[in-house]
């Protein structure tokens, strides 16, 4: 049921990211202040993982993150949806999800020329941020939403 709910979240995050190249601080800090307070009040993650395992995985997501935020390739909206992330999960979650993202990610780069002539117009309007060759800055939370996948898929 907390998979579940993590996954909802984060599908709200990606589409939100892939129409608008944002995510509403209510998405991020919000989840993130909820991750948080359950891990002081129950000293376990949203998955169930000890409360330690939780702040490592947050100094994970930022160790990630924080490199490409100061280059430029990743958004604030990414860094504290990663390190909600962190607080809710565990370091395996967010390494297999961070690691998800980026085969995602190429999957995506290498696909996207192909695949974006078939889609639908409505489909390729409410996407437009990722559209081959828009941007060399691609949306991050839709394939941080297909690393979860992945990751769920292979941990469970």
């Amino acid at each position: 049921m907390q998979s579940f709910v993590l996954l909802i979240w984060l599908a709200l995050c990606a589409a939100q990211d892939a129409r608008q190249r944002h995510i509403a601080n209510g998405l991020t800090l919000g989840v993130g202040a909820l991750a948080l307070a359950w891990l002081l009040w129950s000293g376990t993650t949203w998955l169930g993982a000890e409360a330690q395992q939780g702040g490592w995985a947050l100094l994970l997501a930022l160790g990630f993150t924080l490199p490409g935020y100061s280059m430029r390739r990743l958004g604030g909206g990414d860094v504290k949806l990663m390190a909600a992330l962190g607080l809710a999960t565990d370091g395996m979650h967010v390494l297999g999800t961070f690691i998800g993202a980026g085969l995602a990610s190429v999957f995506w780069l290498l696909l996207a020329p192909r695949v974006w002539l078939h889609m639908s117009q409505g489909l390729r309007t409410h996407l437009c941020y990722m559209a081959p060759g828009m941007s060399k800055k691609q949306p991050f939370a839709p394939f941080v939403l297909a690393g979860m996948l992945l990751t769920l898929a292979w941990l469970r």
